[in-house]
């Protein structure tokens, strides 16, 4: 479990109060249907989980679900899809590589992807006091700004940040630019999603402005949403891990340099930012949030790693995405 969400649930005497599983890689290309819907190829490169019905467009009417025949996350009547931009390693002759994913603790076996996780709730009366709605068909969001590269711009975002694994057990310390040191066991980013809705849109021009963070304190701690956005939602993150472990020759890095980019061209790391598309079916998130819940939900239909790792969609863009390249994918600036 991740280090910060167990200490703060333990603190609160709930360690189930939480949904945490794993989502094998779908695809990986250059579309953004919440940003730049119809746009093919769209700015920058994503990796994406979730759901098969991806594609281009992805209207808000779209029936995820019924469009899906197969997910890569572990439950199985998960068909949302969710993305964030791509890692690159920037070599001393100027090439780039991308970096590949591991799974986490417990979804080793993965084909890369993420861990997903919807916060219930933290107190032991929670199913009286502070139910969570689930997100309703049609609901998406962003968070994080692509083209933030200080931390002054990044401020109204929380907990946008990187860890430096020292092992695959080591969760912190956490930081908001990207690591300027080696890290022996790779570098995982963690992307928290506000959790007050304003209980009306289902997205707005932004996909940003229909949600809000706790009037005070954080989810985690029953913080209050405030009046403007009163309805508490599952608190959503991602947990990617990037297997730097090949790039982490210091000699290999230009001029000592941290070397790693996003996709967009940012070195940074305060661009970093994920999308969020919901396709649960019928009312199983609901059923699940309503429930004690962790990696074994028995409300839930589970898949197995095979299952997974089967499930992916023809890759529309079909530009050339691994090995050593000149460029990053629609940044050549950067070459």
């Amino acid at each position: 479990m991740h280090w910060s969400i167990l200490v703060s649930l333990a603190l609160l005497g709930r360690t189930d109060a939480l949904l945490r599983f794993g989502c094998s890689q779908l695809v990986v290309e250059r579309l953004d249907p919440l940003v730049n819907p119809g746009l093919n190829p769209s700015p920058h490169l994503h990796q994406i989980i979730g759901g098969n019905s991806f594609n281009v467009t992805m209207a808000p009417d779209k029936d995820m679900p019924n469009d899906s025949t197969c997910t890569t996350c572990q439950f199985s009547e998960d068909f949302s899809n969710y993305w964030t931009a791509v890692l690159f390693f920037k070599a001393r002759n100027g090439s780039f590589h991308r970096v590949p994913q591991i799974g986490n603790a417990g979804f080793e076996d993965s084909n890369g992807g993420m861990t997903v996780y919807y916060m219930q709730d933290g107190l032991s009366d929670y199913q009286q006091k502070s139910k969570v709605t689930a997100f309703k068909k049609g609901f998406r969001m962003l968070i994080g700004d692509s083209m933030a590269r200080s931390k002054a711009e990044v401020k109204k975002f929380r907990q946008l940040t990187y860890t430096c694994l020292q092992n695959p057990g080591t969760r912190f310390p956490e930081t908001m630019n990207l690591p300027d040191k080696p890290c022996p066991a790779g570098i995982m980013a963690n992307l928290r999603f506000p959790t007050c809705w304003d209980g009306k849109n289902l997205d707005t021009p932004n996909h940003q402005d229909h949600m809000a963070y706790p009037a005070s304190g954080t989810f985690e701690s029953q913080g209050p949403c405030p009046a403007t956005h009163p309805v508490k939602v599952p608190q959503l993150m991602y947990e990617t891990i990037w297997d730097t472990r090949q790039f982490n020759d210091p000699s290999e890095w230009e001029d000592g340099q941290q070397p790693f980019y996003w996709s967009m061209g940012d070195s940074t790391g305060y661009g970093t930012h994920g999308d969020y598309v919901f396709g649960w079916k019928d009312d199983a998130l609901q059923r699940a949030m309503d429930s004690p819940c962790y990696v074994n939900c028995p409300t839930l239909k589970t898949q197995s790693m095979t299952a997974m790792n089967s499930c992916s969609v023809k890759d529309v863009v079909e530009e050339q995405i691994d090995g050593w390249l000149d460029a990053i994918p629609g940044n050549p600036a950067l070459s």
